[in-house]
């Protein structure tokens, strides 16, 4: 499956020339393994892949016995995997490093010697469980995979026409029309219901049954069930009482996360190392809470306040509906037409979050509440930063609409008193783009592109 993130790798190849080695982490199953073997298929003369997941004792002995002579440890490597290997030409990748994390420390000794190019991926890589032992080192660029985005999953789908006119509307600010509005709104509906996991997108691509691909997101889930008991070492139980809880506080109609519900006057710091891990792990993504919308959003962070989406809205569906198995195609249908008695907006918000994450943004919202006088109760879905900063008018205001009637009450509050360091509110809803009195309407559809 194509994927943006290849170009990434170009970039990291054609720029570095083997002074550092690039890491790439995600969540499990978010497709790290198959993409760099298809980079490395394409780009190289010659290729090495080791799995730490499934290698043999021969080879881990390899880094703890010649990494202080790199000629015997080449000579042994070629050996054991019947691969030649090409001064500047070839890639040797550490797959799933985070099982051996001698492994990563070797990445120091091996980028120096300039032989070759090194790529590592890994999922809980930076837990503390797989650090510990450790000197991270220096020459490691990271770059962060994250599910298909909308725009892959067109791709996926065959949709490239529908992908390419998207962006061309979206960059000239012009409607779609009424019928390629609804084919895309269509298509989200089911990006949304079939979220981005490859191995999960695969399968609809191949049987187009919504029982299938609710088993193959099962499948995800209890993985990461695995993982928690595996490797949060003393927060398991924190970490699985959020994970459980992350569908009803987003069913909450403010989304953000009431730990009152988890313990009786439970206080974030009592939970943050749990939020944490699982932000790690990349199984959510954390929405911050800002105070002000000013320049350097990380500055005017409240880390006592926080929403926690599901890092991919396919996981959270099935995650949601986990009372009788798997889900079968007559609830899927009635997701697909919006018949299904559900708080659409939490998906959509969900949505929104995976999209904006995947395009790069950190996460943030804004929130105030006055018992005394409602123009300073307001309530900002998301903020976003520019890419490039300016003296002023730095952060854009995003509002999340799922149905079709709505009032703009908490934007415009919000406008008027931040006007100086706003810039360009949106307003994400179902219905085509339009621009009318300074905010910007634009079809949910086009989120990865802001």
């Amino acid at each position: 499956m194509r994927r943006k993130i290849y170009d990434r790798l170009l970039q990291w190849k054609r720029e570095s020339d083997g002074d550092s080695a690039l890491m790439i982490e995600g969540a499990r199953r978010v497709g790290k393994s198959y993409i760099v073997e298809e980079f490395a298929r394409n780009e190289y003369d010659s290729y090495v892949i080791i799995d730490f997941d499934n290698t043999t004792q021969q080879m881990r002995d390899l880094f703890t016995n010649y990494l202080h002579d790199l000629d015997t440890f080449f000579l042994y490597l070629s050996l054991y995997t019947g691969v030649a290997l090409k001064e500047r030409k070839s890639l040797i990748v550490f797959d799933e490093v985070q099982r051996f994390p001698v492994a990563r420390a070797a990445i120091k000794y091996l980028v120096k010697d300039r032989r070759y190019d090194y790529i590592e991926t890994g999922s809980l890589v930076s837990i503390r469980k797989n650090v510990k032992s450790i000197t991270i080192p220096s020459e490691e660029e990271p770059v962060e995979m994250h599910p298909m985005d909308f725009e892959e999953f067109l791709w996926a789908m065959g949709e490239s026409a529908l992908a390419t006119l998207i962006r061309l509307q979206f960059d000239s600010m012009k409607p779609m029309g009424q019928d390629m509005h609804r084919k895309a709104m269509t298509w989200l509906r089911r990006y949304m219901i079939v979220g981005g996991m490859p191995q999960v997108v695969q399968k609809y691509v191949d049987t187009r049954d919504f029982t299938q691909v609710d088993r193959q997101k099962r499948i995800i889930l209890n993985l990461y069930r695995n993982d928690i008991q595996q490797y949060a070492e003393g927060l398991e139980t924190k970490v699985t009482q959020i994970f459980d809880e992350i569908p009803s506080q987003l069913q909450r109609h403010e989304r953000k996360f009431r730990l009152s519900d988890l313990q009786k006057d439970a206080r974030y710091r009592d939970y943050d190392s749990a939020f944490l891990w699982l932000a790690d792990a990349k199984v959510v993504s954390i929405c911050y809470s800002s105070t002000e919308p000013n320049i350097g959003l990380r500055l005017t962070k409240d880390g006592n306040t926080l929403k926690c989406y599901m890092a991919d809205t396919g996981l959270l569906i099935s995650h949601a509906f986990d009372e009788n198995g798997i889900l079968g195609q007559e609830l899927y249908k009635k997701l697909m037409l919006d018949k299904l008695e559900l708080n659409e907006g939490m998906l959509m918000e969900n949505l929104v979050a995976q999209m904006l994450s995947a395009a790069g943004h950190r996460l943030y919202f804004f929130s105030a509440y006055s018992k005394s006088n409602a123009k300073e109760r307001m309530e900002i879905d998301f903020l976003i930063a520019k890419a490039a900063p300016t003296s002023r008018h730095n952060v854009s205001p995003i509002e999340v609409k799922s149905g079709k009637n709505y009032t703009l009450s908490s934007i415009e509050k919000f406008r008027r008193k931040y006007a100086d360091m706003l810039s360009t509110p949106y307003v994400l809803h179902t219905s085509d783009i339009k621009s009318e009195n300074g905010i910007v309407y634009l079809p949910l559809y086009m989120t990865p592109l802001l």
